[in-house]
């Protein structure tokens, strides 16, 4: 499922005032870290992670392979963290509506 440009403009201005759920550290992506980021987004849809100074990867990195593990969209870069969604399969979580182009 590809954002459009509208859906990536909306996410990103959503996840502006968001504070980083889930850490990449120095064992990178492990089986561990990506269960947790799955029940994170599940909770959420829209995350903010953040990649330390330990880990071997860079944030564009660590966003791509944890998105194709999650099967969720990266929605924006920036320096050492990475905002991605996936809408929530939950009934009890708040969706949130993207806007049609």
């Amino acid at each position: 499922m590809a954002l459009t440009k509208k859906q990536t403009k909306q996410l990103r201005a959503l996840a502006n005032s968001l504070k980083p759920l889930f850490y990449v550290g120095k064992n990178d992506l492990t089986e561990a870290a990506i269960k947790q980021a799955d029940e994170t987004i599940e909770k959420h849809e829209l995350i903010k992670c953040a990649v330390q100074d330990g880990s071997g990867l860079t944030a564009k990195e660590a966003a791509e392979g944890l998105a194709e593990q999650l099967n969720a969209e990266v929605v924006q870069t920036i320096g050492n963290r990475f905002v991605i969604y996936r809408r929530s399969k939950r009934d009890d979580v708040e969706h949130i509506q993207l806007v049609r182009e």
